[in-house]
Order: C-alpha cells, then structure tokens, then sequence
C-alpha cells in the first residue's frame, strides 16, 4: 500500500512541472503576520499533518478500493470494470486513467524485476494481452508510456523519444478502439510536449479533443502546459490560451480559473516583484477562480485542483478568511498542484494551513467564525 502514498504526487505530471519549491522558513517570513506555530490548526477541526492523504486532491473511495485490490492481487479485471463504468467525456475518467498508469510505472520502479522475477505492474502487461480492444486498457497503457518517458528518460535523448514515440502510436490505437472518447488525444498532449509538435500539429491535435469534449478541465491545463514550454512560446502565449478559456467557459465550468493556473506556471519569472501577490493580474485572477468554484458542481472532479491552488495564492495574498474557506473544503487531502512539486507535500500543505490560521486568528477570527 506504501505506493499509493506517493501515486497521486504524479498525477498531475502531465499538466505542470516546475521547480517551484519554497523553504518552510522562508515563506513564513514572508507572509505570516504573526508565527503560524502558536496557531493550532486542529481546533477548526483540521487533520493532523501526518494523516494528510498525499494520494489525491479529494476523495475517490471507489479509485482507492480498485487500486488496492489491483495491487494486492496483480489482477486487472477490477480496473477495467472501473473505468468500463465512468463517464468517458468526464474529469473523473481521466483521474482514473492517470492513477492506473502511474500504479504501473511506480510498481515498476520499485520492482524493476530480472531473469525469473516478475516485475511490477505486470497486471498492466496482462490487461493489454487479454484483452487488447479494452478501450480503457489501451488508455492506461498510452499514459503509462508517457509517465515513464518522464520518470525514466532525459528530455531530448534518444532513449526519451523512442518511448515518446511507442506512446504516440499506442495513443492512435487507443483512439481507434473507442472514437469518441477524448482521454486518447489528452494524453497525446504530453506525447506533443515531450517530442515537441509543430504549432499545427498540436493544433489539429486540440481541435480533437475540443470536439470530444471541449470544456474538459484536464485537457486545458495539458494544453497549458505546451504553450509554456521554451520552444513554443512566451508568457504572453500561455496567457492567452489561458484567457480566452476562461472568457469562453459556460456557467458552472472551473476552466474560469484557468488564468490562476497560468500565473503560477510562470511564477519563477515574475515572483520577485514587489507586492506580486496583490497585483492586478493575480487579483483578476483569483477572483475568475474563486467565481468559477463558487458555480462549479459540488462533486466537479477538478473542484478540489481549484480550491487547493486558491488556498496557495490566498495565503501568499494574505487573504485570510477567503484561505480559511477553501480550506474547510479541501483539508485531509494534499495530491493537488502547488503541494505535490514538494518532496513532502503534506509538510508544504501544512505550512499554508498554519499560516491561513495565524493570519485568520491574527485578525480576530476563530473556530466560531471559520467561514464555510
């Protein structure tokens, strides 16, 4: 079970990656208006630390219980039935896929295996033998290509792009096995970072996946991330993107708090100016993500992606109150963006908390105030 503490660290490897890690001393003296330790985080009935899930950003009962047993028994039928019985065009099926690949490639990694031995995430290997019009496996099996392109591999060596490559093709055939669904073409969008597409290669890659399912959350923050890389574009690019998402967003969609996204993708460039966090381009943009969880569906898979990048730039905002909040909705759980690029997310998560606390009760709030 040990793997599935870290399992949902990676699941958003195919959205954001970037070195943005803070020292706990540093971002107290930054922002706590007072010391975050002599707050007690648990007397608003917050989770001690060291039972923080770093698996997921919210809860999947249902993910966790297949994972286990998957796990437990190298049987893959439980998976498939999973996924045979979510939502194609949904949030939620993506999450799944992402989670089943990245159980396969950190068991492999942990149990590399030998002559003789069997290595991990051979229920993975059996799933795609027996059943290999499994629209769902074949799914799995593209995303595990790419994470372990990622995991294993340099970036540009020869080594990267032939499993890059294998990835690519097993993306076409996952296609084919079911095409209307959208998770094949959103795992290309890794595959188009990793191997650098064309801007019109990547672009008749979208429109596929805009026609499949064009308000898909996850399938955004991929695209980001593709305008965010070197060779494609500036700041200002990924900006765009980002914007006209969010201006073309219907009522009720998260993708209103792409922009928030955007920001902290770029926050190693600019975080060094002044009053950064109370600025105009943050401000506009919590406030597009705070509008867009306040009309999302409560059991929006991507809610909680949301409300955990609010609680960081709130904090750093100095918002109190408004950090409290999201905090109310999302604490016990830590496997979102900012905390899972920390070699400890749950310490990371903690360290906010503390200071939304101490920032909250500095300013004359408590437990009979928190606000829901």
């Amino acid at each position: 079970m040990e793997i599935l503490w870290v399992l949902m660290a990676i699941v958003m490897i195919g959205f954001v990656v970037l070195p943005f890690l803070r020292r706990r001393r540093g971002m107290i003296e930054q922002v706590s208006p007072g010391h975050p330790d002599a707050a007690d985080p648990s007397n608003y009935g917050f989770v001690r630390q060291e039972e923080l899930d770093v698996r997921m950003p919210g809860p999947d009962q249902d993910l966790l219980d297949v994972l286990d047993l998957v796990q437990r028994t190298q049987d893959y039928r439980a998976a498939s039935q999973l996924l045979a019985g979510t939502e194609a065009e949904g949030e939620l099926r993506w999450q799944r896929v992402q989670a089943f690949a990245g159980a396969a490639s950190l068991e492999l990694a942990q149990r590399p295996g030998g002559v003789g031995d069997n290595p991990g995430g051979q229920w993975l290997r059996v799933w795609r033998a027996e059943q290999p019009k499994d629209a769902g496996g074949a799914a799995v099996h593209a995303e595990f290509l790419v994470q372990q392109a990622w995991r294993t591999s340099a970036a540009g060596t020869d080594e990267f792009r032939i499993i890059m490559e294998e990835a690519r093709a097993a993306c076409a055939e996952a296609a084919l096995l079911a095409p209307g669904d959208p998770i094949p073409y959103i795992v290309e969008l890794s595959v188009a970072r990793g191997l650098a597409y064309s801007q019109q290669e990547f672009e008749q890659l979208w429109l596929k996946i805009l026609d499949r399912a064009p308000t898909h959350m996850g399938a955004h923050l991929a695209a980001l991330h593709y305008w965010c890389e070197k060779w494609h574009g500036s700041r200002e690019l990924a900006y765009t993107f980002a914007e006209a998402a969010a201006a073309r967003a219907p009522h009720g969609s998260l993708l209103a708090a792409m922009p928030l996204f955007a920001v902290f993708e770029h926050l190693p460039e600019v975080n060094l100016v002044g009053g950064f966090y109370q600025s105009e381009v943050v401000t506009k943009a919590m406030h597009g993500a705070l509008h867009a969880v306040h009309s999302a569906r409560p059991d929006d898979p991507m809610l909680a992606h949301v409300r955990h990048l609010l609680v960081f730039f709130l904090v750093r905002a100095e918002r109190w109150a408004e950090a409290m909040s999201q905090l109310v909705h999302v604490d016990g759980h830590v496997g979102a963006l900012p905390w899972t690029l920390s070699p400890d997310p749950a310490a990371e998560f903690a360290v906010y908390r503390a200071l939304a606390v101490a920032g909250y009760e500095a300013n004359g709030g408590s437990p009979a105030t928190l606000p829901h």
